[in-house]
């Protein structure tokens, strides 16, 4: 029997309704930034897609005192029941260019466009629908009976998920009475300036939110501006590391969701081909660019070689290219930078004595790409067992007894997430228990809900995101 081919499918880059050019987001208005100009690439060609008009300190400033003016003159002073409305309203907004934003994210990130559609995208107006409905029940939400809004909000992305994450800190903030200013990743603005226009067609008063393109010292700027009262962040754990040096001793609230290097635990009795699924979208779901990927596949000994057989004939059939190309499963790497990291670690468990392979699956010649990469024989102390690699590469290490496979798990200073797979309910609640992990997967992975919080533990930041959990980070309680 032949291989099944499947023809091109590719979406149509016409409905991103790319601009030559884009501005900052600033009280309500796009205005011309006064940085230097930064020119987006498409990482899946190399080719330049719009020039991006960037903050300087200045308009850091003048962003912060747009949303000072705002947050005391209307939006803390608005009923919940009124803001929900602003959120319903940007929450349909995404929903109705959903298709816009999704060939947008895919152009401007690299990431397949079926996860950008069908995950991304939904996900983002799904936090503005969830976050709506907590607006005018605050008082219920157990913190006491008159939580207050901090006041303003400073917000720094990554690059990974650009419009998601946005969602993810923007929400909680306006549902709560908060204003923000929010910078996206320097590699990944546009999906953000175009909601600065769903925020403009949904009429939310000026300076509710802002917009600031720019390089990491914008982010910097913002995290030491005088008068933001809360910084949310995501991203490395060495900017972590200075951004909460830099708030010691200051008043504001900080919450940070870091760098990750999870554990998936596949025992003996675990449904293996169930497994391998998850296996893959754990670590290759958007190229390994997931701080909670499960880059560490922990084995039980006596079905490792079945496991690591199943797993290489599936990635085998993972199709990378073109990540408009709605067949296409991984897309391109975000940066020559981040491709030249991975490469380096790669390069060093070759060096440790790992068994590398790596999926036969042809690689374009232009654009940043990594065929998707599977390490056997590999030990804890070997740097791709303990360093963060973001990028389609995967781990395998062994145990032999559930004691074992905890301490191999646990052998981490991150602590962001982990995934169990095994028939026996009991190891599942036991070894939850075990893991020192802020989300733990049972028989599945890589699974997000709006109502769920999410975030980690030692060096994968402190503070969650989402559910009832991440109202508290916004609030004065």
């Amino acid at each position: 029997m032949g291989i099944f081919e499947y023809a091109p499918a590719p979406e149509s880059r016409a409905l991103a309704n790319l601009k030559d050019h884009y501005r900052p987001f600033i009280g309500g208005e796009f205005v011309d930034g006064s940085g230097e100009p930064l020119k987006t690439v498409n990482p899946a060609t190399e080719e330049i897609l719009a020039e991006v008009g960037t903050a300087s300190v200045s308009d850091v400033d003048t962003a912060v005192k747009a949303a000072r003016k705002a947050y005391t003159s209307v939006w803390s002073k608005m009923p919940g029941t009124e803001r929900a409305k602003y959120l319903f309203r940007i929450a349909r907004l995404i929903q109705e260019r959903s298709r816009e934003l999704a060939v947008l994210e895919s152009l401007d990130n690299g990431k397949p466009i079926k996860e950008s559609r069908d995950s991304d995208v939904p996900t983002a107006a799904a936090h503005f629908f969830y976050h709506a409905g907590w607006a005018d029940k605050l008082d219920y939400a157990g913190y006491g009976p008159d939580p207050k809004p901090l006041g303003v909000a400073g917000q720094v992305i990554p690059w990974n998920f650009p419009l998601l994450m946005l969602a993810w800190k923007i929400a909680p903030a306006l549902a709560t009475g908060n204003t923000v200013v929010l910078k996206p990743a320097e590699t990944t603005p546009l999906t953000a300036l175009v909601f600065a226009e769903i925020c403009q067609q949904a009429e939310l008063p000026p300076g509710v939110v802002n917009i600031l393109p720019g390089a990491g010292d914008i982010g910097a700027s913002i995290v030491e501006h005088a008068d933001v009262d809360k910084i949310a962040f995501t991203g490395s754990t060495e900017v972590g590391k200075l951004i909460q040096r830099t708030v010691a001793g200051t008043r504001k609230k900080l919450t940070l969701e870091l760098g990750g290097k999870a554990a998936n635990v596949v025992f003996d009795d675990a449904p293996l081909d169930q497994a391998v699924e998850g296996i893959v979208n754990g670590i290759f779901f958007n190229q390994g660019h997931v701080c909670c990927a499960g880059s560490r596949l922990l084995v039980q000994e006596s079905v490792a070689e079945e496991v690591l057989e199943k797993l290489r004939y599936r990635v085998s059939t993972l199709r990378l290219g073109d990540p408009l190309d709605k067949n296409t499963d991984i897309g391109a790497i975000n940066s020559a930078e981040q491709l030249a990291k991975i490469r380096g670690l790669v390069e060093s468990g070759d060096d440790e004595g790992a068994q590398r392979w790596t999926s036969p699956c042809p690689v374009p010649e232009r654009g940043f790409f990594f065929a998707p990469t599977v390490f056997s024989e590999v030990h804890q102390s070997m740097r791709i067992a303990r360093e963060e690699i973001f990028g389609p590469v995967l781990s395998v290490l062994t145990f032999r007894t559930p004691e074992e496979a905890v301490a191999k798990a646990n052998n981490t200073p991150y602590g962001l997430s982990a995934g169990i797979w095994t028939e026996k309910g009991s190891r599942i609640l036991w070894m939850a228990n075990q893991l020192r992990a802020g989300v733990v997967w049972a028989n599945t992975f890589n699974r997000f809900d709006p109502a769920a919080p999410f975030g980690g533990y030692q060096e994968s930041g402190f503070g969650r995101e989402g559910g009832r959990a991440g109202l508290e980070a916004y609030l004065d309680v």
